[in-house]
């Protein structure tokens, strides 16, 4: 596999401005996703049905910033998120968001390079958080 960045995110103080900025000045199409998480879609070129892009460039994020120091961060494409926050922290890294679910689409993980700037390793797993949710679902189940 070649590690290099499959996802982008870009915090913003007022995220709606900032998809105004963006798609203006870029023509990015920039969508919403709804739901609990305050997350936008950033197409920076075109996808198929599964959101994968269709010639070569980069799609990512957009969301509302969470603290006062976040940055941008771009993630990149490992075959194990496990393996590779091993690695990176055996390196000099530092895991500051272990590995979490983006069910259906993958897990990541964020850390610090040894320069303390923040990136993240993505796995695509489509059956990631399934797990989860079926032990979310049991336990609703068990006490009916």
């Amino acid at each position: 596999m070649e590690h290099t960045v499959v996802h982008f995110e870009i915090p913003a103080d007022q995220p709606e401005r900032a998809v105004k900025f963006y798609s203006e000045l870029f023509g990015w199409e920039i969508k919403h996703m709804g739901g609990p998480m305050d997350y936008w879609l950033v197409e920076t070129v075109p996808t198929d049905a599964e959101g994968q892009p269709t010639r070569p460039g980069v799609n990512g994020g957009l969301m509302r910033r969470m603290m006062p120091e976040q940055t941008p961060v771009n993630y990149i494409g490992v075959d194990s998120v496990d393996e590779f926050a091993r690695k990176a922290e055996r390196l000099g890294a530092k895991v500051i968001v272990p590995k979490m679910p983006v069910p259906g689409m993958g897990w990541f993980a964020q850390l610090t390079d040894t320069e303390g700037n923040v990136f993240a390793i993505w796995e695509t797993d489509p059956t990631s958080g399934q797990a989860a949710e079926a032990l979310t679902e049991e336990v609703g189940n068990a006490g009916r």
